[in-house]
């Protein structure tokens, strides 16, 4: 049996494949991919650039994938045919030093588990998570971008009656958004040049939606206790450290350019107190991401700009038509 698979193969190009289909091994659970989202990280890797891991082509791209168990390996206990679910895609090891202090996102032995560009899937079983019939398998691939978010968000523990700005409103920028609305914030400001996205900032619940160069005036008005940056570019990110307020938290969130690194004025962060942080995928936050989307307390469609086969991503990898509007989601079965 065949199976199709979307690969980057190196120099900005793309290939759909026809490989070997398999049945699971040992603890392995065998799923129909149903959707899978397109991540920022598919498109640094498309332009050659590293994911959260170095990049080798040729390799099948997606990891934030949906669908249904269609068989399971002989160490299985708690999934079987049938069952509707979300992968996680980080591997970790469970015995390594990192993963004994709860660090699974630093695994000596961590490798991606979930290729969801393909008609099929592999994980292991702790990587894989239920889904209940409330919850479309469409929105349900949005478990693994929503499990990074919630990993962020846990690092710089917003406070509630806060003034929060975050910057970009990609499917990212989104999910950001409608998690600080949850968290109590006071004052929501997201940063995005485009009006269709500052349209859209407003509808998902911020207060402001302004430019790079509004941001700057508005910050003069009051103090900005975080600072969420989910674009990853030099200019934001330094921005986002000039605007942040006294005390303040910065979550630079974004992927950035290695060969763009961020300069920051130390004395300005010093006299600010400020506080830096970074966040590295999604360690033990994906059982709460199923449940939050199952709650229906986020709106995923709202973010959605487009629904493409596995064959049509080729040409929206080199044109990002739909990716700068929003999440591309991929049809594979499009089960619900």
């Amino acid at each position: 049996m065949q199976m199709r698979a979307g690969y980057y193969t190196g120099d900005r190009t793309y290939e759909v494949r026809e490989i070997p289909d398999r049945e699971p091994e040992d603890d392995e659970v065998k799923i129909e991919v149903a959707w899978c989202g397109l991540c920022g990280t598919d498109i640094h890797k498309f332009e050659g650039k590293n994911g959260a891991s170095p990049v080798i082509p040729p390799i099948i791209l997606g990891h934030e994938c949906s669908g249904i168990v269609t068989a399971v390996g002989p160490k299985v206990k708690y999934f079987k045919p049938g069952d509707r679910v979300a992968a996680d895609p980080s591997y970790g090891c469970g015995k390594c030093s990192y993963c004994q202090q709860g660090l699974p996102n630093f695994c000596l032995e961590r490798h991606g588990v979930a290729k969801g560009f393909s008609d099929y899937v592999y994980p292991p079983e702790q990587n894989v998570y239920k889904v209940s019939e409330k919850l479309d398998l469409k929105n349900a691939a949005f478990a693994e971008p929503l499990s990074c978010v919630i990993h962020g968000l846990d690092l710089i523990q917003i406070r509630s009656g806060s003034a929060v700005v975050i910057y970009g409103l990609g499917s990212i920028g989104s999910l950001m958004l409608q998690m600080v609305k949850l968290s109590g914030a006071s004052v929501i400001i997201v940063v995005e040049r485009e009006k269709e996205k500052q349209k859209l900032a407003l509808e998902l619940g911020a207060d402001y939606a302004v430019d790079d160069k509004e941001i700057e005036k508005l910050a003069e008005t009051f103090n900005i206790d975080y600072v969420i940056e989910c674009i990853g570019l030099k200019a934001t990110m330094e921005q986002s450290l000039k605007i942040a307020g006294k005390n303040a938290r910065v979550l630079l969130f974004g992927l950035g350019d290695p060969d763009e690194p961020v300069s920051m004025n130390q004395f300005e962060a010093y006299t600010k107190e400020l506080s830096i942080y970074t966040s590295y995928l999604n360690p033990n936050t994906t059982k709460r991401a199923v449940a939050l989307l199952e709650s229906r307390k986020l709106d995923t469609d709202a973010i959605i700009s487009a629904s493409l086969d596995l064959e049509e991503m080729g040409e929206e990898l080199k044109t990002q038509k739909y990716a700068k509007k929003g999440k591309v989601m991929v049809r594979l079965t499009g089960k619900h």
